[in-house]
């Protein structure tokens, strides 16, 4: 199974709604979302991305499973991460991380723990999280994409990856969900 891992900061919610209402309504990979928002408005933010896609979207809760078409974001300041092979969960730590939940230990926890296939992908977003996490991912030979600066809302967490050369492609976001679906059908064959 293939997971798509996402993380989004400012100008996230539009790029989202743009990647996932471009994927198929049978995309057979698990996509977990790691968006920097506040807790209050994480349900409704998951509702409003449900209704702009034809995957289900809803938030995670503490041991959901990572799913083949099934959308799960991060819905609280604690951080989202893989707790088991398949399985999502929230944790404390890093404690005194300023990004909650933080993009780069949701990705970090993929390298640990998923054994699939997996892509990362860094959306618009202020400051650098996620750069360090879609490098590790990156480092593993996994599938990783950064959006480009043109179509970025923010290009703070995009450049920041791009800096350390942790994209194995940079692409505006109309090019993402092909490239997504491309790949996601390459690792099928």
């Amino acid at each position: 199974m293939t997971m798509v891992a996402m993380g989004a900061s400012a100008g996230g919610p539009s790029a989202l709604s743009a990647v996932l209402r471009a994927l198929p309504p049978d995309f057979p990979a698990a996509i977990v979302i790691v968006q920097h928002i506040d807790p209050m408005m994480a349900k409704g933010m998951a509702e409003w991305l449900d209704g702009q896609t034809p995957l289900p979207v809803r938030v995670a809760l503490e041991g959901d499973r990572a799913a083949p078409g099934r959308v799960l974001i991060a819905a609280t300041s604690d951080h989202l991460v893989l707790k088991s092979p398949d399985r999502v969960g929230y944790t404390r730590e890093p404690a005194d991380y300023a990004y909650r939940p933080s993009v780069d230990t949701f990705f970090e926890s993929v390298c640990r723990k998923w054994v699939g296939d997996a892509a990362g992908v860094l959306l618009s977003g202020m400051g650098r999280d996620g750069a360090k996490g879609l490098k590790a991912l990156r480092d593993q030979g996994r599938y990783t994409i950064a959006q480009d600066e043109h179509t970025s809302g923010v290009y703070g967490m995009p450049k920041a990856a791009a800096k350390i050369d942790a994209a194995v492609d940079i692409l505006p976001l109309e090019r993402i969900a092909p490239a997504l679906i491309a790949y996601v059908e390459r690792q099928r064959r």
